[in-house]
């Protein structure tokens, strides 16, 4: 489901791996962030625990930037942007 935030012009979508473990929520991540343009933020909801490690720590070591949403022990929100 993709929104649209016109005020900033900044496309918000949206990847849901509630359902999805690691390995494959992973590469989801991977596949998903490769295309993420300068305009696009990417929100990622997560709950297992060794893909939200998994998860967070690519993203990190590849330079996106995270701004966590929610965390809790079900679930991980956070919302990622290309880096300069």
């Amino acid at each position: 489901m993709n929104n649209h935030c016109h005020s900033i012009g900044m496309e918000i979508l949206t990847l849901d791996l509630m359902a999805y473990r690691c390995p494959l929520a992973l590469l989801m991540v991977k596949r998903r962030c490769k295309h993420l343009s300068p305009t696009q933020k990417l929100v990622i909801k997560v709950s297992q625990p060794s893909a939200k490690t998994d998860i967070f720590r690519y993203l990190q070591n590849n330079g996106f930037i995270i701004d966590i949403q929610a965390e809790t022990i079900d679930q991980l929100v956070i919302i990622v942007k290309k880096g300069h």
